[in-house]
């Protein structure tokens, strides 16, 4: 079972989180908030996807490469995270 299905829960709630925080933002462009209240929405919402990206590819790392049974498995799931940071870094 792959750790995203044994963490869902907990990674929908915090996607729900971020979805709430995503409208707050567009509430604050609607009632035409001063652009910094804007900017630290929109601050807020890059860390909390930062924290959420993190977290996800922690758990990847852990169970597809560190506790891969063989080598072959830990190979794909490093290359698996070599295309996700290079996605990631753009």
């Amino acid at each position: 079972m792959s750790h995203t299905v044994r963490q869902k829960t907990k990674l929908i709630a915090r996607v729900r989180r971020l979805k709430g925080q995503m409208e707050g933002i567009e509430r604050a462009l609607e009632s035409e908030f001063a652009c910094v209240e804007v900017l630290r929405q929109i601050a807020s919402v890059r860390g909390a996807i930062g924290g959420l990206a993190a977290e996800v590819m922690e758990e990847h790392l852990r169970e597809h490469v560190m506790d891969a049974p063989d080598e072959p498995q830990r190979q794909q799931g490093g290359e698996e995270m070599i295309e996700v940071i290079r996605s990631y870094m753009k």
